[in-house]
This record gives structure tokens, sequence and C-alpha cells, in this order.
């Protein structure tokens, strides 16, 4: 069940997920081995999904970022197009988009020549892809995961 502390938990653990359990018990007034037993359970209904290290893209060498709508022949999308491009290292998200059917990805790479090939030797090679637009971002001023939490009251569900 994710009551209010469950929610405190999951906003402490958003922030800092190697936080120490000690010190997430200490924040929540519980003892340690019962905020363990509730991540635990939050694991175990997939509420948390895993835990994922932050790494700065400049500093390991992908400071271009795109966007790239694909657009699709008909009926790709059922075809297997979305895993093919899932499969795709650089490409960091695929959506399945509304309206113009087709797809957005969000991609990570070194430089535009980098994001050249990609675009060619790998998006536009694939079978289903008619076309691409792209777009390169030029200054990030949020990027993240976390999911606001702030607003969520328990609603006595599990």
């Amino acid at each position: 069940m994710i009551d209010e502390i469950n929610w405190k938990i999951l906003k402490i653990l958003q922030e800092k997920a190697r936080i120490p359990n000690v010190e997430v018990a200490r924040q929540v007034h519980m003892a340690p081995s019962a905020v363990l037993e509730r991540i635990r359970k939050l694991e175990k209904q997939g509420i948390i999904d895993g835990y994922e290290v932050v790494l700065n893209p400049e500093r390991c060498g992908r400071s271009l970022m795109a966007f790239v709508q694909v657009s699709c022949r008909g009926g790709s999308e059922s075809a297997g197009l979305g895993e093919a491009l899932a499969a795709i290292a650089d490409v960091l998200e695929v959506h399945y988009m509304a309206g113009e059917d087709g797809y957005m990805l969000k991609l990570r790479v070194k430089d535009a020549a980098a994001l050249s090939r990609v675009l060619r030797e790998q998006i536009q090679a694939l079978p289903g892809v008619e076309a691409t637009r792209t777009w390169v971002a030029l200054e990030t001023f949020k990027e993240t995961m976390r999911l606001p939490l702030d607003d969520i009251q328990d609603d006595g569900s599990d």
C-alpha cells in the first residue's frame, strides 16, 4: 500500500537512491528494518522499477542531444519498428506518437558526425522507416526522470 510514509520514502529515494537505509529511517521516523521492508514491497509491487546512476553526458563523450521524428511506412508501427529503434545504443528514448503515426526518439551522441552516422546507417536503414526529421538541442535547462510526488495523496489503494 502506498501510504504517506511510502510516498516520503519514494521522494527520498528519487532524490538520492544511494542514501543509507538508516538515514531514510531517520527521516521518516521509523526503524531501519521497517523501512527496508517497505522498500522491498515497493520494489516487488513494481512501483520502484530500479536504480540508475546518472552520468554526465559531456564528461562521457555524449555532449550532443538530438530529437528525431521517425515517419513510418504504412503498418510499420506493428511490425517491431519500435523495438528495432530501441535496440540502437545511442537512442535513449523511443515514444510512439499520436497524430502523424511515427516515433519520437531522444539520442545522445558525440558530435554532428556521429549523429549523421546513426541517422544514415542505423535509423534510416531500418525497414519501415519512411523519413526522419531531426532537432538538435542547443542547451538543456532540465532533464530528469524524477516524477513529481508532492501533490500525490494516499488514496488507500495498493
